[in-house]
């Protein structure tokens, strides 16, 4: 077999049996899992507008065993999906102050507002945001943000090692029925709806997750422009904080909040998340 990995100049390469295993020695990498023209699903790593297929389970992936099948694809060839399938979606509220005040929400809150999404409101990149019937809500807001895929498990994490179970980090918009959250005891109609939690289009290791600038625009136009380095409670609190509850599994997904400026969307409306350093996640709202 030839060697078509030469432009990953940093990894230890073991042939064998048809295939490259691969310990790539550099930690930033952009993986991303997709489905291909025969419906087969796959992970690969994202380079230069093409992805180098792997063979793969995401528990190889986060051991760093990247098995490379010698397979290339185009990027616009194939279908992205959510970058992971999560057993939880955790979700941390009024984490920026300017965000809880303008939603009616508590501004530097000692412990964060806490609240789960279920696995069947993720959607990926360039799919649809489907809006419920106006009976039950008139509306629906977006929330850009920065969320993290586990890649240890973890219970009563210090926080000084926080980010040592942090694999990498990727985009997610918190579709809210903000009149349900007003009004409802919890959180989980409003957030809940199925399509309410595009997530995507890849996740990205070796980031720093505690200062990314996060960007959302509606129609082209921004609305959101935060920083995570804004928040008010760090993001190793949150981990340490949230692993104190529950147990933190490989593939977890952790978002971490919304700066302000979250507003309406109506159909036929696009909105995109773009984060530095990962990319953007857009979606069409239907």
């Amino acid at each position: 077999m030839t060697n078509k990995m030469a432009t990953l100049t940093k990894g230890e390469y073991i042939y064998g049996d048809g295939m490259m295993s691969m310990k790539v020695l550099q930690r930033t990498q952009t993986i991303v899992r997709y489905q291909n023209i025969y419906g087969d699903v796959y992970y690969g790593i994202v380079e230069d507008g093409e992805i180098l297929q792997l063979s793969s389970t995401f528990n190889e992936i986060i051991n760093n065993e990247l098995k490379f099948d010698d397979i290339r694809v185009k990027v616009e060839d194939v279908k992205l999906l959510e970058p992971v399938r999560p057993q939880k979606v955790i979700n941390f509220g009024w984490t920026y102050a300017a965000h809880a005040k303008e939603t009616g929400g508590k501004a530097n809150l000692k412990e964060p507002f806490l609240f789960l999404k279920p696995t069947s409101s993720l959607i990926p990149n360039e799919e649809e945001i489907i809006l419920p019937s106006l009976s039950l809500t008139n509306q629906v807001e977006m929330e850009g943000e920065v969320a993290l895929i586990i890649g240890k498990r973890g219970k009563n994490i210090n926080e000084k090692e926080a980010l040592d179970y942090v694999f990498g980090c990727t985009i997610f918009n918190d579709v809210t029925a903000r009149d349900l959250t007003k009004t409802d005891p919890q959180f989980t109609r409003g957030k809940g709806f199925d399509t309410f939690g595009p997530l995507g289009p890849w996740m990205v290791t070796g980031l720093d997750p505690t200062n990314l600038r996060i960007v959302t625009t509606l129609n082209g136009r921004v609305v959101q422009d935060g920083n995570t380095n804004q928040m008010s409670l760090s993001i190793p609190y949150l981990i340490s904080w949230i692993s104190q509850v529950m147990t933190l599994e490989p593939g977890d997904v952790l978002a971490t909040g919304s700066p302000s400026g979250s507003c309406p969307m109506k159909s036929g409306d696009v909105v995109s998340v773009e984060v530095e350093n990962i990319g953007k996640l857009r979606n069409y709202v239907k």
